[in-house]
């Protein structure tokens, strides 16, 4: 029978929601466990919430000095040894993922699947390829543990509400003395994280510049949305990179985007294609956003903004 390890994404002692939707694509391979380590300086509060996310069986917490910052040469020897007797190992398609999982996958001797979107059995996965514009199936050796990073936009988070057991566990691994933190620079917001909000609204080129996005900060803070931004925006200095939605920038799926200004570059529909509702605000009737738009507005934004915002107040 599958066994499933996931490796918990948390910051600043709170559990980031990718998690959840990682356990939901372990419970899609309908495996025997589903257990999820959290390593942290001190695991306690993220571990508890870890254990009420439904359908895990265990959470392992590896307490030690050196987990107290997500860095992956410090994380991956532990993980890599956590990972004995396990079929799976999971984390999140984000960035934390990426930097990690490879190199647990190196340490395991296998290879990794990246970007799971969905499970056909316990071996057998899909993924996107060019932008999203393919879906290939891959195939792991049966005899091989599968480490894979699930892309977290295609899968709807699992519910909370579980009662797993939370288990202190001493992890036996040499840590590396040639990688160190040293600190960690992000944007400061009140607005919700990009990546997990249930709202977004993102500007593009048709914004006009850094000033002019103050409009798109007001819809949003409207809305009690997320902000994001095109790649065209984003090289345009309008607003830094971390606000970047697309194939280079983050993968998301919102209840609610809305594309201000934005054409609709094959790179940025990559990364909103899985938004439940689209709605798309464009001068161009052309657009190539309109192709994929729930709802699309042909006008000028700093017309349509402002009524849109007074109706909604």
């Amino acid at each position: 029978m599958s066994k499933v390890l996931i490796v918990a994404e948390h910051l600043g002692g709170q559990l980031n929601p990718a998690t959840a939707k990682v356990v939901a694509a372990a419970r899609a391979i309908s495996p025997e466990a589903i257990d999820v380590a959290v390593l942290a300086a001190d695991p306690a509060a993220v571990a508890a919430e870890a254990a009420r996310i439904e359908g895990v069986s265990r959470v392992l917490a590896v307490a030690n000095p050196a987990n107290e910052h997500p860095v992956a040469q410090v994380y991956a020897p532990q993980v890599a040894k956590l990972a004995e007797g396990y079929s799976h190992v999971f984390g999140p398609s984000t960035t934390f993922g990426k930097d990690l999982m490879p190199a647990v996958a190196a340490l395991l001797g296998t290879g990794q699947v990246s970007d799971l979107m969905s499970v056909e059995g316990p071996s057998r996965f899909t993924r996107p390829m060019y932008a999203g514009n393919a879906i290939v199936t891959v195939e792991v050796p049966a005899d091989e543990t599968v480490v894979a990073t699930v892309r977290v936009a295609s899968w709807q988070a699992a519910a909370g509400g579980g009662s797993a057991a939370v288990e202190n566990v001493a992890v036996d691994a040499t840590l590396p003395t040639h990688t160190r933190y040293k600190d960690l620079s992000q944007a400061k917001s009140d607005r919700p994280d990009l990546q997990s909000a249930q709202r977004v609204v993102s500007g593009g080129r048709g914004v006009g510049s850094a000033e002019n996005f103050e409009i798109i900060y007001k819809l949003a803070d409207r809305l009690g949305a997320a902000v994001g931004a095109s790649r065209a925006a984003v090289d345009a200095g309008y607003v830094p990179n971390e606000m970047q939605v697309g194939q280079t920038g983050k993968i998301i799926a919102p209840e609610l985007y809305v594309a201000v200004g934005i054409s609709g570059a094959i790179q940025h529909l990559t990364g909103i294609k899985d938004a439940r509702t689209i709605v798309a605000i464009n001068k161009d009737p052309e657009a190539p956003i309109f192709e994929i738009a729930d709802i699309g507005l042909v006008g000028d934004l700093f017309k349509v903004l402002p009524e849109l915002e007074a109706a909604l107040s």
